[in-house]
């Protein structure tokens, strides 16, 4: 990552007091001129409809995270791996999140939504949705590039249209994510894709995309009980424009859950391994955030309130930032034929937390740091040199 950040091929740059600039770029620091679009729950509260203008897509608000199939979580057999998917989707879990970059995630899912053709009712091919990322490195974006790169995706996914391209850029110094989104915008008209959002941008990057009229209806960044930053600047603008938030890193890759509480992972083999990525990945928040013994206290309150619904500790994690205002859907990680969480993953639909739970929680994270000022807004723990 180091590497690709020092690409610099910005050209152009923004103007401070709301001036175009050479692209025509505006950036303005009040948000009550950019014009709202609305999320829609439907009745049973399983499901969103994300909108924005004449763009809408409605997802399961449980996603169903596909970062586990591109290795370092144990070995995926490609067949067990699509058994468990139809499994998932058949309990109700219908929406999917994968990337260009995330192994063979696009291309299990081009296996699976066959199947689901073949051997499902139509009822459930009209309920799966699979939301894809695109990654790509800091070159030139052209028209012919974006569209040979959203093909690659289409062709793996086996979709005459994508239902989310969900776009990453790594150098902000570099403005050409302002033409690869209104290239994905124009491929969007073109019926090759069905909703253009974001991920890992933070709130300045996320207006200055709005204000040129880049039609977003989501922005997917990490949000947990321990990394409540999205809920600070992200979601005052999301608020004010009614973009969404997807949500990753919800359960912490596990560390939210039974397995880590009342553990000490100080001593060797004397707790739970920190042995994939999305562990080790979130233990480093944990360390940001304030240490592992007050992780504990967290832990321990999360088992009050799980034992008080008779529900786990992951499930109570998810439901809470499902319930913050801007958050339209959270993932939680699936090892596809290795470990299932379909009970924990539908016994979020029906919990309700009263407002004792609420305090409870609140009380317990706000004995933590403040990650904002620790590591900056969403998505900049993707930026550092």
């Amino acid at each position: 990552m180091s590497e690709l950040l020092r690409y610099s091929l910005g050209k152009f740059t923004f103007s401070p007091n709301g001036t175009p600039t050479r692209r025509g770029i505006v950036v303005t620091p009040k948000y009550r001129h950019l014009r709202p679009f609305q999320c829609v729950y439907t009745q049973d509260n399983r499901s969103i409809v994300v909108k924005n203008g004449n763009d809408s897509l409605d997802i399961c608000r449980v996603v169903n995270g596909m970062w586990q199939t591109s290795g370092g979580w144990g070995r995926i057999d490609r067949d067990d791996a699509v058994d468990a998917m139809l499994k998932y989707a058949d309990a109700g879990l219908t929406t999917f999140d994968m990337a260009d970059i995330y192994g063979p995630a696009e291309d299990l899912y081009g296996i699976f939504i066959n199947r689901v053709r073949r051997e499902r009712p139509p009822e459930l091919l009209e309920q799966v949705r699979g939301l894809t990322k695109w990654v790509p490195p800091p070159v030139k974006m052209t028209a012919s590039y974006v569209k040979d790169s959203i093909n690659v995706s289409r062709k793996r996914m086996d979709v005459e249209s994508l239902d989310m391209l969900q776009f990453h850029w790594w150098d902000y110094s570099n403005p050409g994510y302002l033409d690869a989104l209104k290239h994905l915008t124009d491929l969007k008209e073109e019926g090759k894709i069905k909703t253009v959002a974001l991920t890992n941008f933070d709130t300045e990057r996320l207006q200055i995309i709005l204000e040129n009229e880049i039609p977003v209806v989501s922005n997917q960044v990490q949000h947990s009980l321990v990394d409540m930053r999205p809920q600070q600047r992200m979601a005052e603008l999301c608020q004010h424009t009614g973009v969404k938030l997807i949500t990753y890193g919800t359960v912490m890759g596990g560390l939210l859950s039974e397995k880590f509480l009342d553990t000490n992972i100080a001593i060797p083999f004397a707790g739970p391994a920190i042995n994939t990525p999305s562990l080790q990945k979130y233990k480093r928040m944990v360390d940001a955030w304030g240490g592992w013994n007050l992780f504990q206290g967290l832990l321990r309150t999360l088992k009050q309130v799980a034992s008080k619904h008779g529900v786990s500790i992951a499930t109570v994690a998810v439901k809470y930032i499902l319930d913050q205002p801007a958050v339209a859907g959270s993932m939680v990680g699936v090892r596809l034929g290795l470990s299932e969480h379909i009970q924990d993953a539908n016994a979020i639909f029906s919990l309700a937390l009263d407002e004792d739970d609420v305090g409870s929680i609140r009380e317990a994270t706000a004995k933590g740091k403040d990650l904002l000022k620790v590591i900056g807004d969403c998505g900049d723990e993707y930026r550092r040199a």
